[in-house]
């Protein structure tokens, strides 16, 4: 009986809190999150006598804005929509049908590949020696710039492609290897193919070798040798001029005794 007594007054008790807690927040005009925080740090007495002052609201402030990330531009975005496929350019009649036939042989409706092997061609145009030139090593570079340029496209959208990007670095040493090659035997056609195709050519080190710490101390060992090899030469080559001049005067000093 008396524990029933008990209960009753405490819940009475609490009951009574909560609804001055309510009549204090909506008197104040407080946001509940803020005045369950102030019910729970307590009231802060004012100088005023009497008075109670209700702390301010805790201000959430706004993440900044995240900005979209623009994807680079694509070799491919200087090309019309309204041009003709590679197929059906020289066609003439292609160009006589009307609209909706026209839309159907443009780029607008074409694949990435349509669309790669048009730029493909606009490139080898560039370079190539004359209109039936397709084996030179200028069209073979011009060929390889396009597919380097269509990987790094591909491998920014899906950096976890692992076989396309080998078949990338493949593609940039073959690059490499013939610009290198073209670079020694005609140097005019070098400097007009990099400037045609945008490439940036980048002389390779003359040499390179891993620096490991068995290799760097057989290095310094060798310098070591080296510099005394040197130092005994030198002291012999000093030996053999002083007994030279030795020689030179006894031999001048018999001379003057005849």
């Amino acid at each position: 009986m008396f524990i029933n007594n008990g209960l009753r007054a405490v819940l009475k008790s609490s009951a009574g809190v909560l609804r001055e807690s309510s009549t204090l927040c909506s008197a104040v005009s407080v946001k509940p999150w803020t005045c369950s925080s102030a019910l729970l740090s307590g009231p802060t007495v004012s100088r005023v006598t009497g008075s109670f002052a209700v702390p301010p609201p805790v201000r959430h402030y706004a993440r900044a804005a995240k900005t979209e990330k623009t994807d680079p531009k694509s070799q491919l975005s200087d090309l019309p929509p309204t041009m003709l496929k590679m197929d059906y350019a020289a066609v003439p009649l292609a160009q006589m049908t009307d609209d909706v036939v026209k839309r159907l042989l443009s780029l607008e409706l074409a694949s990435h590949r349509e669309k790669l092997k048009l730029k493909t061609e606009q490139l080898i145009k560039k370079v190539q020696r004359d209109e039936n030139d397709y084996s030179s090593v200028e069209v073979q570079v011009a060929v390889l710039t396009a597919r380097i340029r269509n990987y790094q496209e591909h491998l920014l959208k899906h950096h976890k492609d692992k076989a396309n990007k080998r078949r990338m670095l493949m593609a940039v040493d073959r690059r490499k290897k013939l610009l290198k090659n073209l670079r020694l035997v005609r140097y005019d056609a070098f400097e007009k193919v990099c400037e045609q195709l945008g490439i940036t050519y980048n002389l390779p080190p003359e040499y390179y070798r891993r620096a490991t710490r068995r290799w760097l101390a057989k290095k310094e060992f060798c310098i070591k040798v080296f510099k005394a090899i040197q130092k005994q030469k030198a002291e012999q080559k000093l030996q053999l001029n002083q007994s030279l001049d030795t020689t030179e005067t006894e031999e001048a000093k018999q001379e003057v005794k005849a």
